[in-house]
């Protein structure tokens, strides 16, 4: 396991790994971002009027690839490790009219067309469609409007795409090439209900009000064997993770957890995994905060207490278990912490930073910038992923690339976006105010204190100990990989040491770490058998005289 890199003898246990990234991204610690070598080669990307009718506002795109053999389209092979794509905004872009892409907007992972070699290649131009918001608090903001596709947008509905091309490319020459958007991506493919899987989906009043157009919520609910024959009530848990309209655990009446949910010894819950993507990411974090709006309650006014309308659901603390992973991780602890009175436990595997010492290799109270670590005169690049064995995969500036080059004004779709929205304030521009410069890395602190004061579960239950405490005795349990992906498994680690401490009550929660696991480590058991002991832990918590007819032994 890495632990952050906190002394320079802890930075010479990376020294040469890192030594490779510093070889690869040459000037990258720089205050100031590459200027892109010259280059008079371009792209030139429309839309016809067939595919969307009237003028873009929002981002245009163009992929590159080599192959197109085990995946055909090149929008489809982009990703944080995948093949070079570079964007540029658009305003009120006309059909037929051109937008260029060129060596001065910033690509990932090559930061500027210059830097492909020359050579033949397969590409691809996209134009994402965003829609203006009027916000409830004055602010107008222009952001993709989730198509309930988890804002995902190379493959949003409404998303013009062209043809794929196979072109030559000479960053030296003075070439042109073409490519004309006459795709269009179609509506989502919503599953249709089953006998245990059934889908719920309203426009939420709270939501809408505050984003100024219709915002849904939603879930997907898996129903226990026999649900139609009963009568009687069952326990639930409340699933958390990015958007998705699979049923929870996969359950497809094939698979090994369905064998097991099906059979005649295993206890009668149900499971709901909610949707709540919002213009900013595929998932609210299930808080309110003032730039993503109110969706903690929306969530516990509206969608729950629909859930628990429409299903049979036992409507006590006892019964409402919390689990989830990562982005679910963070939210199945944020939401027992904040909700200590509603809810009877949470499970939370490598959940997303639980204190902000540590985000992703970012110590955002005492990193001079996210990019680098300062050791008296040397500059380290800070890591931001890696493998089991160490290797990095990623460095703190090459994600956040990755980011804007995926959209300007936090409008990515991507995980350090969403962290800002969600946990910081507004910007002037109604934006949020980012942590830090996503060019230079230079962090804001006034907008980290924002952060710790507001959504550091840490910091707020060392505020709030005296109150919060008793109500969460014997609900918290989290499990993380000691090699996690992006460190996650570090700010974990500071929880459970601060909880040792803890009096009136002590508390210590439960901590469980896979030795040399990545992310997301979700313990030694299958969910089948996870679900069993939650079902235990949900009989040990019953009030006297509850009945437990939904497990039969």
């Amino acid at each position: 396991m890495h632990m952050p890199m906190r002394s320079l003898a802890s930075a010479s246990v990376v020294s040469f790994a890192l030594a490779a990234i510093v070889a690869a991204t040459s000037g990258a610690l720089n205050a100031q971002a590459r200027q892109p070598a010259a280059s008079r080669f371009r792209f030139e990307v429309s839309f016809v009027p067939q595919v969307h009718d009237g003028p873009i506002t929002g981002r245009a795109f163009v992929m590159i690839t080599r192959s197109i053999d085990k995946v055909p389209e090149p929008r489809l092979q982009i990703g944080r490790t995948g093949v070079p794509f570079f964007g540029h905004d658009v305003e009120r872009l006309e059909p037929e009219k051109v937008v260029a892409i060129d060596a001065s907007d910033l690509g990932t992972p090559l930061d500027s067309l210059a830097e492909i070699p020359a050579g033949d290649y397969f590409v691809q131009a996209v134009v994402v469609v965003y829609s203006e918001f009027r916000r409830a608090d004055g602010h107008v903001l222009w952001m993709h409007d989730d198509q309930w596709e988890g804002q995902r947008w190379n493959r949003a509905p409404g998303t013009v795409y062209s043809d794929v091309q196979r072109v030559h490319i000479d960053p030296a020459a003075a070439g042109v090439v073409k490519l004309v958007a006459t795709r269009r991506v179609p509506p989502a493919d919503v599953p249709a209900d089953t006998k245990y899987v059934k889908r719920i989906k309203f426009e939420s009043p709270t939501l809408t009000k505050f984003w100024g157009r219709p915002v849904y919520l939603g879930a997907v609910v898996l129903l226990p064997r026999d649900y139609d024959r009963e009568t009687i009530s069952y326990p639930v848990n409340y699933v958390q993770g990015h958007f998705s309209l699979a049923a929870p655990y996969g359950f497809d009446e094939k698979s090994e957890f369905s064998t097991a949910w099906l059979g005649d010894n295993f206890p009668r819950m149900i499971a709901v995994t909610f949707q709540h993507p919002t213009p900013y990411f595929d998932d609210s974090y299930a808080v309110n905060s003032v730039n993503n709006g109110p969706y903690g309650d929306a969530i516990m006014q509206e969608l729950i207490p629909e859930i628990e309308k429409r299903f049979r659901v036992i409507r006590e603390p006892y019964a409402r278990i919390l689990s989830g992973g990562s982005t679910g991780g963070w939210e199945a602890a944020a939401l027992q912490i904040f909700h200590p009175d509603f809810f009877g436990g949470a499970w939370a595997y490598c959940p997303d930073s639980v204190t902000f010492s540590d985000v992703e290799g970012i110590n955002i109270y005492e990193d001079e910038n996210a990019f680098y670590k300062v050791y008296d005169w040397r500059k380290v690049p800070t890591a931001n992923s890696r493998m089991v064995n160490g290797q990095l995969v990623m460095t703190s500036q090459q994600r956040n690339y990755f980011e804007l080059v995926n959209g300007t004004h936090g409008r990515s779709g991507e995980q350090i976006d969403i962290w800002s929205a969600v946990f910081g304030p507004i910007g002037p521009d109604g934006y949020f105010a980012p942590l830090f410069d996503k060019k230079t890395g230079a962090i804001d602190r006034n907008v980290a204190a924002y952060w710790k004061e507001h959504y550091d579960l840490l910091y707020y239950l060392q505020k709030n100990w005296t109150t919060v405490g008793p109500k969460i005795v014997d609900k918290l349990f989290f499990y993380t990989g000691d090699a996690d992906t992006y460190y996650l498994n570090n700010s974990t680690r500071e929880l459970e040491k601060w909880m040792k401490t803890t009096t009136n009550p002590h508390y210590e929660g439960f901590f469980m770490y896979g030795d040399n696991k990545p992310h997301c480590w979700s313990g030694p058991v299958s969910p089948a058998e996870r679900l069993k002991e939650i079902a235990q832990f949900i009989q040990r918590k019953r009030p006297e005289g509850a009945t437990t007819s939904w497990w039969t032994y």
